[in-house]
């Protein structure tokens, strides 16, 4: 047993690039993961929680207190890779050399090889390497000798953390509140290590006769083409009418014409507008073509953009109000609707069929047929006919407002129920697979009808009228690409009992596939319960280690994203014990009121609104029923990866009102560049593993004074750590909270000299403030500035916000990106369109995008005010900073005579004031501009902040001058302003350096600046 005083390895050190590097690779790794026996949202890398597992089951060898017996037990493990005498990378936090090390060499040397060790064993490529196994295994046995460890995870979700605690030989307890996690928990958890790889064989078999069963059923609802082709796809648009008096035509609402983009079989579709018309007058109409574009400028554009439709027949723009009342009128209008007589006349819109040919390669599309419409008209008798709650009648969740709402907009287009996200063949040819699976006798029983649900859901997730087709992979595209419910104008049916993608047999294959990828890794079954983690069911001091990832403030609406997978379950699995709300057995779909989330759409029991109150007090008896479950020598840890100071602020709080003191802080890069959020803005790319042991209860009152002391240091020395790792940007700054946390957290409270109570809220503002001036030391050099005039720095305001935002924008990939939102949610302020290609969508503006919150954090404490630049360099709307872009200050920098007068000038007058020559005309020049939440701002483009002199000139505009005078290819004159600028002093060179190094590598600002700096003379 690890002493209670022997620290943990984690507490002390860990391998943060290694891990950062197999944990964003795994994200690329599809086939065969276990991420994709089913889907779950903010689902943690594998290869970080086995890794964090790893550091918190292990103590440092290095401590007085940690066992000989592990020491030479892990010894001899390790050497089963490394050999007698394999020395570690270079990379290597530790230096067994190093004489200002007080530690035996041999301790420091083993800490390097377990560390080694623990990050050679997060590649995903080593999880299931018997070695690895045998040598993890054995270092947690060596660590726990008298019996297997428990890991206890109280918001298990996808279960990634009690799946590693099995692969590593330990015991794990897994709960959640929600029903699909503890489903999908219990076939990871319990049925799969207890069945192994022979449960994947026979789900292939079962599902073969689901499969088989499903087609002779469904066979009529998808015909076969006259010529034996095969329909695996069909392309629908929803549609509205035109408005217009004189027009009427139906508008096809498409986001793109591309049917095929791969290289050498590039397809689309011409959209052609009939205007004629007869002896009878009949309305415009419109029809396509199927054609082979040689470049991207001949497939015309989409019909919508915004919710707002253009009638091709008459040019005419429907205004987003009117699309979604149609649209509302039609429940959503994925469906066609038709006469008495079977023949379409509204609703959707079938584009094109994509089919297979025996013999022909590739995918073929051609046109609808009317086979194609009295496929779905008999479907639709068919679903007709169907007892009431067969299809999903239970609501779908409500949008709108702050938090979780802004991830859903379906009912604003009528789709009330869930069952109105399918068209009538989608809703039959689930309810049919369902059904299948409920009556399939097989030899393990509940496990593979359960795994056939978890098939069922895979198929409904692609099998949705919210499903769009992707042109560049010939697929259609899962609904939960986002963490949302979004709108789709045009969406792909695929084919369910076909075998493309899909399809019944694509999900139970690729279930099978993630099976056989970890059945023979797991040393033991876990258990799992559904459950609250605020009245967690274990008794007190059961577990040594306490882990889990809780829910992120207002980031991610798991119950109601998993409601759609839940009707589904309930259908296929009638009366399954863990497919319930277990708090009110009236509620249909999954529990909402207790869920720890903030959501103030939703209530908690007893109808207060579920706030930013709530979810702290949640998170508060959450943490207090960890440190209750947990041993009095045991160790936890808690994931974190929400990048809002409300969302941190709101777990910090509850993790000290717990009873928790942060030991340690490790930032992970868990998150691919590449990934959907990635594309246009900063989602969190670290997630925060915070390590934490429970609070004495004789814990000593802190006193201020020290704590702020401390604070510097503490922050200065972590902040140069994580760089020398790669961690850039905001991912550093929300990585340094949790070791400034280790101060104040291992308190009972901290006072002020006159007895106050100082809050979490103030020491955070406090941290933030020591953040941002150690930033600007390192860009800036303020060092001797600072010491020599009291100030944050010598240049001015402008400089220090710009450098600050800048910063704050570099991302631990490499490349600076923007920060507009801080959720992985993915959400839009127009959320119907999320998924639109920019072309679509409308220009962006230029510029670098940051939260106002976090840019007031940074400005508050360190003098610079906002408000006072706004309009000059930085425009806020909707809760956004936007830092413009430099080409936008033209006219306030160089007023109404340009670029090339101003330059004509500082040649002629290259012996005087430069300052006298810039701005001539600022205080004419200056039109208002938009301020913060859509007031109208006082301070003028051209008027100077208080903080620099009404009228007077700063470095940074001089530097953004220059960079303009590049641009515009003012050589003489540019030449002439950086001699002026160079007698001046060196505030002007030393800031364009700063901001060279800054600005992002592919960014126009630093092809400017670099290009500027080479006119400078040497």
């Amino acid at each position: 047993m690890i002493p209670k005083e022997c620290k943990r390895l984690a507490e002390v050190d860990f391998p943060i690039a290694v891990v950062s590097k197999h944990s964003a690779r795994e994200k690329s790794i599809r086939h065969g993961h276990p991420s994709t026996l089913h889907l779950w949202w903010a689902r943690r890398p594998l290869a970080a929680c086995r890794a964090m597992l790893l550091g918190l089951l292990l103590p440092d060898p290095c401590d007085a207190h940690c066992p000989d017996a592990f020491k030479r037990e892990a010894r001899d493990l390790l050497r089963k890779l490394y050999g007698t005498r394999q020395k570690t990378d270079s990379s290597d936090s530790s230096d067994p050399s190093d004489p200002s090390d007080p530690s035996d060499p041999l301790d420091l040397h083993l800490r390097q090889l377990l560390l080694r060790f623990i990050g050679d064993f997060a590649d995903w490529d080593n999880a299931a390497n018997p070695t690895f196994l045998e040598v993890g295994r054995g270092l947690v046995k060596a660590a726990h000798p008298s019996e297997s460890p428990l890991v206890v995870d109280p918001f298990a979700g996808g279960g990634s953390i009690p799946l590693e605690a099995l692969r590593l030989g330990c015991e794990a307890f897994a709960s959640d509140l929600n029903p699909v996690a503890c489903l999908i928990l219990k076939v990871m958890l319990e049925d799969i290590p207890r069945h192994g790889p022979e449960l994947a064989d026979e789900l292939r078999r079962v599902g073969a006769e689901v499969k088989q069963a499903a087609e002779k059923q469904l066979a009529q609802y998808y015909p076969a083409d006259p010529d034996g082709s095969r329909p695996i796809a069909y392309l629908w648009a929803r549609t509205v009418r035109c408005e217009s008096p004189n027009c009427g035509a139906e508008i096809p609402l498409v986001r793109s014409f591309w049917l095929c983009k791969k290289p050498e079989r590039k397809r689309a579709l011409r959209l052609i507008a009939d205007r004629s018309v007869g002896s009878v007058r009949s309305l415009p109409s419109v029809r396509f073509e199927i054609f082979e574009p040689k470049t991207e400028d001949e497939v015309p554009g989409g019909t919508v953009s915004r919710a707002n439709a253009t009638c091709p027949c008459c040019n005419i723009v429907l205004p987003a109000p009117r699309v979604r009342a149609q649209l509302a009128a039609q429940r959503g209008g994925a469906d066609v609707q038709f006469d008495a007589k079977g023949k379409r006349v509204g609703g959707a819109m079938l584009l094109a069929v994509v089919t297979l040919k025996d013999g022909a390669a590739g995918r073929h599309y051609r046109l609808p047929n009317e086979q194609d419409y009295a496929a779905v008209f008999a479907a639709q008798k068919a679903v007709a006919k169907l007892p009431k709650g067969t299809v999903p009648d239970e609501p779908t969740p409500a949008g709108g407002g702050s938090g979780a709402g802004r991830a859903f907009s379906v009912q604003k287009y009528g789709m009330m129920t869930l069952g109105d996200l399918f068209t009538a063949r989608q809703k039959l040819a689930l309810v049919t697979l369902a059904r299948l699976a409920r009556e399939r006798p097989s030899a393990d029983g509940d496990a593979v009808r359960q795994l056939l649900g978890v098939a069922i859901n895979k198929t409904a997730d692609l099998g949705n009228s919210l499903a769009p087709w992707k042109p560049d992979a010939e697929c259609p595209v899962h609904l939960f690409a986002r963490q949302a419910l979004p709108m789709a104008w045009d969406f792909a049916e695929s084919t369910p009992a076909c075998d493309a993608s899909g399809s019944f047999v694509s999900a139970f294959e690729r279930t099978a596939d993630a099976m056989a990828s970890f059945a023979d890794s797991l040393a033991c079954r876990g258990q799992v319960q559904l459950a609250d983690a605020t009245e967690h069911p274990l008794p007190d001091e059961t577990a040594p280690v306490w882990f889990t990832d809780p829910p992120y403030y207002d980031a991610v609406p798991y119950a109601d994203l998993s409601d759609f997978f839940f009707v589904w379950l309930k259908r296929a699995l009638p009366g399954h014990p863990l497919l319930r709300d277990p708090f009110d057995p009236a509620n249909p779909l999954t529990p909402k009121t207790r869920e720890a989330v903030q959501n103030e759409r939703s209530e908690t029991e007893d109808g207060r609104p579920k706030d930013k109150v709530f979810y702290q007090e949640a998170m508060a008896k959450a943490f207090a029923e960890g440190r209750r479950v947990l041993r009095e020598d045991g160790v936890g840890s808690v994931v974190f990866a929400h990048k809002t100071t409300e969302g941190w602020e709101a777990l910090l709080s509850g993790m000290i009102r717990g009873g928790w003191t942060i030991t340690g802080s490790w930032p992970i890069a868990t998150e691919m560049a590449s990934r959907l959020r990635a594309r246009e803005s900063a989602a969190l790319a670290t997630s925060v593993h915070l390590v934490c042991r429970p609070r004495p209860e004789d814990a000593p009152v802190g006193d201020w004074a020290d704590v702020l002391r401390e604070l510097p240091r503490r922050v200065g020395d972590w902040m140069e750590r994580l760089q020398g790792e790669g961690v850039r940007g905001a991912d550093l700054v929300f990585a340094c909270i949790g070791p400034a946390l280790e101060i104040f957290s291992r308190y009972a409270k901290v006072e002020t000299a006159d007895g106050r109570e100082v809050s979490l809220g103030e020491y955070l503002e406090k941290v933030w403030e020591v953040v941002g001036r150690s930033a600007l030391e390192q860009v800036l050099g303020t060092a001797e500035a600072k010491a020599r005039n009291g100030a944050a720095g010598a240049l001015e305001e402008d400089a220090r916000l710009t450098a600050l935002f800048l910063w704050t924008l570099q991302s631990t990939s490499g490349a600076a990106h923007d920060v507009s939102d801080q959720s992985d949610q993915a959400d839009s302020a127009d959320d119907e369109e999320a998924d639109q290609p920019e072309s679509i969508r409308g220009k962006k503006k230029k510029g670098f995008s940051l939260v106002f919150d976090v840019a007031r954090r940074f400005a508050q404490p360190l003098g610079i005010h906002l408000d006072q630049w706004e309009g000059r360099i930085i425009e806020t709307e909707k809760g956004i900073v936007r830092l413009l872009a430099v080409t936008e200050r033209a006219k306030q920098l160089f007023g109404g005579d340009g670029a090339a007068a101003i330059a004509s000038r500082l040649t002629r007058e290259a012996q005087g004031d430069a300052q006298m020559v810039l701005f001539p005309e600022r205080s004419d020049e200056t039109p208002k501009v938009k301020a913060r939440r859509g007031r109208a701002a006082a301070t003028r483009p051209g008027s100077a902040p208080p903080a620099t002199g009404d009228g007077v000139v700063t470095t940074l505009d001089r530097v953004h001058a220059a960079m303009l005078l590049q641009a515009n290819g003012q050589a003489n004159g540019l030449r002439a302003l950086i001699k002026t600028e160079q007698e001046r002093g060196p505030d002007f060179l030393r800031l364009a350096n700063a901001l060279s190094a800054l600005y992002p590598k592919n960014s126009e600002e630093k092809r400017l600046l670099d290009a500027m700096l080479l006119a400078v003379p040497r």
